[in-house]
């Protein structure tokens, strides 16, 4: 980590934990201010959002046209606000990176760094950072440090070990590059690793901090009660997958103090994270956050929404102004004792491409299943992790657990689960693995649905015997 990214990296840090002491009203003169700014910028040198927001150059924020990850990559020379910066040359360097395995961390032409989404749920994005901004995405991850009470400082380095992807062009592998110093030593770990690699490694090293996928740090909270793993990391973060609270249970029995949640994005950086009080607060300093449904209209709080529109408050090179995430969150409408003037986020429950729609009992329309109705299910203390996935003939799961699970109990709460809703009852086959298989970029993708049929209807499914 260079000197000068260094320096501006601690410098937000510094300002930033000022403003976790603001009155409301001084948030929002903030945000005002910030979102003046970010427009202006954006039209002054952006193509598309002097189209895209033609005749609402003064328009509210809440009455400009959402921005979806396709319509940003189609015209993404025409986004960036940097001549000469086209996405032919940043895809070039990314597929380098992956090629020749290279460290991610260095600027690319000494000036940028980049990063993909995984495109699990249709195109890939991609996204680039300018020093300014790459040092206000390192401290956003940084923040949720602070809150939760991790000293840094050249008499209390860091150890920092972060189990996640190595994918070069992934933002954790980018970021765990980026940060990796004698102030912050840190060990990369690869989630698709072997557990038990993952396991000696983390002895060897004795990380002051563990970070991972919820998924990955429950097998490991496994391994710990188990004495295999023998660590005592001052604090766990969970990021990049939803954490339920059968998972931080099994942590906090691990490591003696229950983990802190971040929320975070590709294309923001640090969206939310636990305070000491572990209620997640959304940085409403860096990030405008719209909770909405389907046609677009704000949902109160306590209502879960169907997207989030995202509008982030330090992106110059490619400006988001109200760009869809399809994240199904719901923000708490009590606030935090904490004293923090950030709202609250009561829970992430996945993305809206995980909801299945399953045939109805006597026909008709199929039916919208939340992955709620599964983890009320499946998050119990025998079953340590599950997978589902949708398919022609009904549904395939495959769970780790317990040494006696029984399968056969398993899938006959979720047929009576399924029932309740008026579905129709699915082939449904649940496996025991050892292990739950895992994206290229090592994350467990709780649930894999079908895409529709035609006309929008649902896969058929036939009955179990």
């Amino acid at each position: 980590m260079d000197a000068a990214l260094l320096a501006r990296t601690l410098a937000f840090r510094a300002a930033w934990r000022v403003r976790d002491g603001w009155s409301t009203g001084q948030l929002e003169l903030h945000r005002r201010r910030a979102l003046a700014a970010l427009r202006r910028h954006a039209y002054q040198r952006s193509a598309f959002y002097r189209q895209h927001h033609a005749r609402l150059l003064a328009a509210p924020l809440s009455e400009l046209p959402p921005v979806t990850k396709s319509e940003l990559m189609g015209r993404f020379d025409e986004v960036v606000t940097v001549d000469g910066l086209r996405l032919a040359d940043v895809e070039a360097h990314l597929r380098e990176l992956t090629d020749r395995r290279a460290d991610p961390g260095r600027a690319w032409r000494h000036r940028w760094w980049a990063a993909a989404t995984a495109g699990t749920t249709g195109r890939r994005g991609v996204f680039v950072w300018g020093r300014e901004e790459w040092a206000a995405v390192l401290a956003s991850y940084a923040r949720a440090n602070d809150w939760a009470g991790v000293r840094l400082g050249l008499r209390a380095p860091l150890r920092m070990a972060v189990v996640s992807s190595l994918n070069p062009t992934h933002q954790s592998a980018v970021v765990g590059a980026a940060v990796r110093s004698h102030l912050v030593p840190t060990l990369r770990a690869d989630a698709a690793t072997p557990l038990q690699e993952t396991v000696l490694a983390l002895n060897d090293f004795a990380p002051r901090l563990l970070v991972g996928y919820a998924s990955v740090l429950g097998e490991l909270a496994a391994e710990q009660r188990a004495g295999r793993l023998r660590i005592r990391p001052e604090a766990v973060m969970s990021a990049s997958e939803v954490l339920s609270p059968t998972l931080a249970a099994e942590m906090t029995t691990a490591w003696g103090s229950q983990p802190f949640d971040v929320y975070a994005a590709t294309e923001t950086a640090g969206i939310a994270s636990s305070c000491e009080r572990r209620r997640r607060h959304l940085y409403e300093d860096l990030v405008v956050c719209e909770v909405v449904d389907d046609a677009y209209s704000p949902v109160p709080a306590g209502t879960p929404g169907s997207r989030l529109l995202v509008t982030v408050l330090f992106s110059r090179t490619v400006p988001l102004i109200r760009y869809e995430l399809t994240d199904r969150v719901v923000l708490d409408p009590d606030p935090c004792p904490c004293g923090r003037p950030y709202q609250v986020l009561g829970g992430v429950e996945g993305r809206t491409e995980e909801v299945l729609t399953l045939p109805a009992r006597g026909g008709g329309r199929g039916v919208r299943v939340h992955p709620n109705v599964f983890h009320d299910v499946l998050d119990s203390p025998e079953v340590t992790g599950w997978q589902i996935s949708q398919e022609p003939n009904g549904l395939r799961v495959l769970v780790t657990g317990r040494q006696g699970l029984a399968t056969g109990a398993v899938a006959e709460r979720l047929q009576h689960a399924l029932g309740d809703l008026g579905v129709t009852a699915p082939e449904l086959r649940v496996d025991l693995v050892e292990r739950l298989p895992r994206t290229t970029l090592g994350k467990s993708r709780l649930i894999r649905a079908l895409p529709s049929g035609p006309g929008g209807a649902p896969p058929t499914s036939r009955s179990a015997g």
